[in-house]
């Protein structure tokens, strides 16, 4: 009688459900990425239009305590303002403000720039005080103020402050140019009279 030799072979069938559930497993994985991939792009994309609308269209601005905003030396700084402001060697034209509009406030702005406001007649931070460390820029005493990625520039030494808020990414030339204007237009004086 022949001896029957012991055999260690896998048994077929057990063969053929470790090669299916490997197959099932990579496709698994390629699933879910493919997915997750399809998944981040629509999050970057929204992403991408909620920056645009930001961006673009009439800007909301919450109203801030102006009691002199429409004084005759804020009409007079505002008329002085011009319709498209230097920021990095390009023109940033104005941007529309939603309605109602708060009085003594103009804005620039488009797809490629964070808005830029100007707000006059505001009423002096408690920031301001006789200890409060001053930068002059072209003849006119400002209080930066920083938060939350912005510097508002609030100038002091002229009758009626005058805020300047814009992106920490921007550089001087905004501040530059509102001090100008506020040197032709408004007399200087003693920050705290």
């Amino acid at each position: 009688m022949a001896e029957q030799q012991p055999t260690s072979a896998v048994p077929r069938w057990v063969m053929i459900v470790a090669i299916t559930l490997g197959v099932l497993l990579a496709a698994g994985v390629v699933t879910i990425g493919l997915v997750g991939r399809q998944m981040h792009n629509e999050a970057s994309q929204a992403s991408k239009a909620a920056e645009q609308a930001r961006r673009s269209g009439p800007l909301a601005l919450p109203p801030v305590s102006a009691p002199k905003a429409e004084s005759p030396e804020c009409a007079a700084v505002l008329a002085a303002l011009p319709r498209e402001l230097a920021v990095d060697d390009s023109g940033v034209p104005r941007r529309k403000l939603t309605q109602p509009a708060p009085p003594g406030a103009i804005a620039w702005g488009d797809a490629q720039h964070d808005p830029i406001i100007v707000r006059c007649g505001i009423t002096a931070p408690t920031e301001l005080t006789p200890t409060s460390r001053l930068t002059n820029v072209s003849g006119v005493d400002w209080l930066p103020i920083s938060q939350g990625g912005k510097t508002t520039w609030l100038a002091v030494d002229r009758p009626v402050h005058v805020a300047l808020t814009v992106s920490q990414e921007v550089g001087t030339g905004p501040v530059q140019t509102l001090s100008r204007i506020l040197g032709k237009t408004l007399p200087k004086q003693e920050v705290f009279p």
